[in-house]
Order: structure tokens, then C-alpha cells, then sequence
């Protein structure tokens, strides 16, 4: 699994915008910005929908206030998903990060397996911030027990609040 000091992958995806397929080059739209990438496991889920990207979503502000730039949902689902999960959602903020293949999940060694819920493949729950100028991840914050299959859904290490509360800690203002 990626790790602090570790470069950030190259990616490009495809993305979804006012009915037309997008090419994105990630790097390109985060260079020069302090970014927070949060991965989860599913679109519509219960911890992820209630909790991790509202979260996330909700504190926006006091990231910005803190020093970051953007936010980032990643999940191992199709633009199509991640685009009504976030209208239903009304999420204002946090970009999505549709990962359809699982792509991004497997460069970061987050890519799991859920066959045991009927889910496939999907992202272990993390987040991390990334530098955007140097792209070096400066944190990680990954749940504990990466496995397969696993039958509960830890939600601690991601939570926003616990992001937010290590930036303000290690902040140098």
C-alpha cells in the first residue's frame, strides 16, 4: 500500500461532465495544490454515504482553512455512480474520483476484495494527502487490516475529523 513519502501514481480517468465523457489527467489538475484523496468502498454504502464523504464534504472549509486546495473521492465505481451518488448527495466540494477498473485502487495497493458482500473488487477505506507540486503523499491514513474479504468495515484512521485534527496539529502556522 502507498505510504508517506512515496510518490503519488500517474493517472488519467474518465469522468462524466454535462453528458459528455471527459479525459482527466489527475496530476495536471492537482500540480501546485495540496490535495486530499479519500478512497472507500462503494458508492451508495451505508459508512460511505452517511459518514466519509459527507464528512468530508461538510468540513470542506475548515481543510481550506488549513491549507488544502481540493478534496477527492476515489472508489472503485463507474463515472455513471460516483455522479449520481453525489447529486443525491448534494455534495459541493469534494470532487469525484471514478476508478471503474480499479485502476487507480491497484497502483495505490489499495485495490481489495469485497466478493464475500457480492461487491468485487473495490479500494480499502483511506485517505491521504498528497503534495501536488512535489507529488509526494506527506500522510496516510489507512484503516487498519487490509484483507480480502473482510467482513467488517473499519472507519477510524479516514474519518475527516481525524484528517483534520492531524493537520491542525502538524500545521506550522
Amino acid at each position: 500500500m502507498i505510504k508517506k513519502g512515496d510518490k503519488f501514481p500517474l493517472f488519467k480517468f474518465t469522468n462524466r461532465v454535462a453528458g459528455d465523457f471527459i479525459n482527466v489527467d489527475l496530476q495536471k489538475e492537482i500540480d501546485g495544490k495540496k490535495v486530499i484523496i479519500f478512497g472507500l468502498p462503494g458508492a451508495f454504502t451505508p459508512t460511505c454515504s452517511t459518514q466519509q464523504l459527507p464528512g468530508f464534504d461538510d468540513l470542506f472549509s475548515k481543510f481550506r482553512d488549513n491549507g488544502i486546495d481540493s478534496i477527492y473521492c476515489h472508489s472503485v465505481n463507474d463515472p455513471f455512480v460516483m455522479n449520481a451518488w453525489f447529486e443525491k448527495h448534494n455534495i459541493q466540494s469534494v470532487r469525484p474520483l471514478p476508478d471503474g477498473n480499479g485502476d487507480l485502487a491497484s497502483l495505490l495497493g489499495t485495490l481489495c476484495q469485497k466478493r464475500n458482500l457480492n461487491f468485487g473488487n473495490r479500494s480499502w477505506r483511506y485517505a491521504l494527502l498528497l503534495d501536488g507540486t512535489t507529488n509526494t503523499v506527506t500522510e496516510m491514513f489507512a484503516e487498519d487490516g487490509f484483507t480480502d474479504n473482510l467482513d467488517s468495515d473499519p472507519y477510524l484512521a479516514s474519518k475527516p475529523e481525524a484528517v483534520l485534527k492531524w493537520l491542525i496539529s502538524n500545521s506550522e502556522g
